[in-house]
């Protein structure tokens, strides 16, 4: 994976593991996902008597042939896994675009890798979202990251088209969150009507965190090309991290508000710290 610049063999890595969710949807299709119910998959489970009301076609005749009772065959419930992935393609994103096609990659990867689901969009951007499910379609995923546009949107959270995202298992969105806090509030208030289980990757660089930045500057938002003159004094400084720690913890507000799990990211940590000490350790993969 040149074009991502991600470690050697990644992907080999990848299939070891798989998205960790206690809430899964009943599919149609075969996916890696089981659980301990039973259902019509064509994975045996055990015997147990015949019960009036039961399926005769699960009956198991070679045992009723040895031992003169009726028993049936049970099998482990078949369920389907699906995820959407959706990313933050806004300006803002720029300096963080590399790192969120890296992430995202790598977690429908996984998805493919287990012959679950996997649906992939960048908000509300022209490029279209990919629907593809197995491991047949993981050279088809390698193509549409490595083509997709650079982050230019002018918003996410205000207009992203979230009806991609119906009855996802697992609904993960890539985001600098850079936006007002009221646009954010919507936006959990429509995505909760989409997934049982959102989570939510706050990416940022520490530059963000940390401006270093001095004298007298102008500056231009990313998203709405307005300027502003500013003098980078200690007492700005001191502002700025003031209203940062505000917004970070009004989305963390909204996060709990709304049921969504939150995940702080540095992308200076790399993908590979973000997957051993954040992903695994938070349970959101196994």
């Amino acid at each position: 994976m040149n074009f991502l610049q991600l470690p050697e063999h990644w992907v080999s890595r990848l299939g070891r593991h798989s998205i960790a969710t206690k809430s899964k949807i009943r599919g149609h299709h075969k996916g890696s996902s089981r659980s301990r119910r039973f259902g019509s998959s064509m994975d045996f489970s055990d015997f147990r008597e015949y019960h009036p009301g039961d399926d005769v076609r699960h009956i198991d005749w070679n045992v009723y042939a040895r031992t003169e009772k009726v028993y049936i065959k049970r099998f482990l419930d078949e369920q389907e896994m699906r995820v959407h992935i959706m990313v933050d393609g806004s300006k803002s994103m720029k300096s963080k675009w590399l790192f969120a096609k890296q992430l995202a990659f790598s977690l429908g990867s996984i998805v493919l890798l287990n012959d679950d689901k996997l649906t992939f969009s960048i908000g509300q951007g022209e490029h279209p979202p990919l629907r593809r499910k197995g491991k047949s379609a993981q050279k088809l995923f390698n193509h549409f990251i490595a083509t997709l546009p650079e982050a230019n949107e002018k918003r996410f959270a205000e207009i992203a088209d979230l009806n991609q995202s119906k009855d996802s298992t697992v609904l993960f969105i890539v985001s600098d969150a850079l936006e007002p806090l009221e646009e954010w509030q919507r936006f959990f208030s429509r995505a909760a009507k989409y997934s049982k289980d959102i989570r939510f990757l706050h990416l940022s660089d520490e530059q963000e965190r940390q401006p270093l930045f001095q004298g007298d500057l102008r500056l231009i938002d990313d998203e709405s090309s307005d300027a502003f003159n500013v003098t980078m004094s200690a007492q700005t400084i001191n502002d700025y991290n003031r209203k940062r720690l505000e917004h970070l913890d009004g989305l963390q507000v909204l996060c709990r508000r709304y049921g969504i799990q939150y995940m702080a990211v540095h992308i200076e940590d790399g993908i590979q710290h973000v997957f051993s000490h954040q992903l695994l350790k938070q349970k959101w993969i196994r």
